[in-house]
């Protein structure tokens, strides 16, 4: 399989990455067990693919063990031209308290090893409390780390637009946030979108097939009961589809996706990304990679194959415009998270 040339993005002069990225939250615990062996398998068939960037963070379980062990493996059999092609961003996320230059690179080294890397190629940074300003000195002291070679590019993750000003108001170079971004939830087109296209900022964004909810297998099914929802992602986009405009709107929505679908001869899934793939400011969309359990490659690939019609949009536009506005009952991005 061979991915054609807009599936890539320059993000920065030395990182080129697939605009698909592969996230690894699922490999975290939530999401069931995962067979480390098939789990490494399962990245070697992403990466012969054409999807070479992946998503992870501290907090994933063996996530970044998982990365480190694959470049083991990838140099081991392929060399180190191969590890070149491969692209990992991960995260830090502390509980907020005083952070010292120790505090940081003691937690930036930790990643440094499991990852079995010597620089980080982006590390995404979050807060839990906006109220505690030390997340200014986290980041400024990452900026020192990066400057010293230990982290190639800052970026963030789940910050909203006012505090993301504070941020470069600050004199610190972010590259990238991470935000929620769906056709159910809209709340970056408000205003992180513009400011984000005004500093230069992209977007990767999450929650896009809304856990899995975005697609056929959900297409004239009754509502599921929170019994039905096996993992944390479906309870998690469940909420979010119930505040966005509940069931029976839902089912307008993938009705009309799957139309726009089968003119294609694509999923409802590969609607809904490209959808957000072709948003202003986006970069990428993270689609959850369940390794070794369930793979997703071949229609992933599709994302590619197809450009939406303005009428595709409009029809898609027509439904959101009966949803409820999810911006003022939550909030901007990552609001949902410090309320």
């Amino acid at each position: 399989m061979v991915l054609p040339a807009d599936s890539r993005l320059q993000l920065t002069p030395d990182l080129n990455i697939c605009r698909i990225l592969n996230g690894m939250w699922q490999v975290s615990g939530a999401h069931g067990q995962i067979n480390p062996k098939a789990a490494i398998q399962a990245i070697f068939l992403y990466i012969d693919a054409g999807f070479t960037t992946w998503d992870l963070a501290d907090h994933y379980g063996p996530a970044e063990d998982f990365i480190g062990e694959f470049r083991r493996q990838l140099l081991a059999i392929r060399g180190q031209e191969a590890l070149a092609n491969l692209q990992t961003f991960t995260k830090w996320v502390p509980r907020p308290r005083k952070m010292t230059k120790k505090v940081v690179e003691d937690n930036i080294n930790i990643a440094l090893r499991r990852m079995n890397v010597a620089s980080l190629d982006l590390m995404q940074f979050h807060w839990w409390e906006y109220s505690d300003k030390n997340y200014l000195d986290a980041l400024k002291f990452m900026a020192e780390l990066q400057t010293e070679g230990k982290i190639k590019h800052l970026a963030l993750t789940n910050f909203d637009t006012k505090h993301l000003q504070i941020i470069i108001n600050a004199g610190i170079k972010i590259v990238s946030n991470q935000v929620q971004f769906s056709l159910v939830d809209r709340r970056p087109e408000v205003a992180m979108v513009q400011f984000c296209q005004q500093h230069d900022i992209k977007l990767f964004t999450y929650g896009t097939v809304c856990g899995g909810f975005l697609a056929e297998k959900y297409l004239g099914q009754p509502e599921p009961r929170n019994f039905d929802l096996a993992t944390a992602s479906l309870r998690k986009y469940k909420n979010m589809i119930d505040a966005w405009g509940g069931w029976q709107l839902f089912q307008e929505l993938l009705l009309t996706l799957k139309e726009i679908a089968d003119k294609y001869n694509v999923t409802i899934s590969n609607v809904a990304v490209r959808y957000i793939l072709d948003k202003p400011a986006v970069g990428g969309v993270i689609v959850g990679a369940r390794l070794g359990v369930s793979e997703h490659i071949e229609n992933n690939a599709k994302v590619f194959s197809f450009r939406l019609a303005q009428e595709d949009s409009d029809r898609i536009e027509q439904i959101s415009q009966k949803s409820r506005n999810l911006y003022q009952i939550i909030g901007d991005c990552g609001d949902e998270y410090r309320r």
